[in-house]
C-alpha cells in the first residue's frame, strides 16, 4: 500500500483513496474524513422534540406516508427535511439501498429473513422489518460475495 501527502495552501482540500475492494481501513478512513468535514448527522424531528441523529445510529431512512423517515437504534421515528436521493450522496458508503424507497444502514442490519413468497426482508436490531426489492437484494448479494 501506498501513502502520499501533500501539503499545498493554494489547492482545494482533496481526499483520494483507490482500493481494490471496501475492508474495515477503508470505512474507518471513510469516517474520519466525514467526522473532519464536519456533518456527520442529520436533524431529526419527533412528535416534540428536534434532535441530532448521527448517520451511525440510524438503522434506516425510509419513506412513509410521502414522508421520508429515520429509524434510530431504538426504533423512534424522526422525521427528515431533506429528499431520499439528497441524502443518499450524503450517507456514508455504509449506507445500501434496499428497496426504491428506503436507505439501509449495513451496520444495523441484524439478518434477512425469505418469506414462502420469494421475497426478502431485512430485519434491523431496533426489530423494525422492510421488504428488500429482488434488484437491490441482487447488487447486495454481489457487494457481499466480492469481500
Amino acid at each position: 500500500m501506498k501513502y502520499k501527502l501533500i501539503i499545498d495552501k493554494e489547492a482545494e482540500e482533496e481526499i483520494v483513496a483507490t482500493v481494490h475492494a471496501p475492508s474495515a481501513l477503508t470505512q474507518q478512513i471513510e469516517d474520519l474524513v466525514r467526522a473532519h468535514s464536519g456533518k456527520d448527522w442529520i436533524m431529526g424531528y419527533g412528535d416534540e422534540e428536534m434532535r441530532k441523529l448521527s448517520f451511525q445510529e440510524i438503522e434506516c431512512i425510509t419513506i412513509i406516508e410521502r414522508k421520508v423517515i429515520a429509524i434510530d437504534k431504538d426504533g423512534t421515528r424522526y422525521r427528515i427535511q431533506e429528499r431520499l436521493r439528497d441524502l443518499e450522496t450524503v450517507l456514508p458508503s455504509y449506507y445500501i439501498r434496499i428497496n426504491k424507497s428506503t436507505l439501509a444502514n449495513e451496520h444495523r442490519i441484524a439478518r434477512f429473513k425469505a418469506a414462502f413468497s420469494g421475497a426478502v426482508d431485512a430485519v434491523f436490531r431496533c426489530g423494525y422489518r422492510e421488504y428488500v426489492s429482488r434488484r437491490c437484494f441482487a447488487e447486495i448479494r454481489r457487494r457481499y460475495e466480492s469481500l
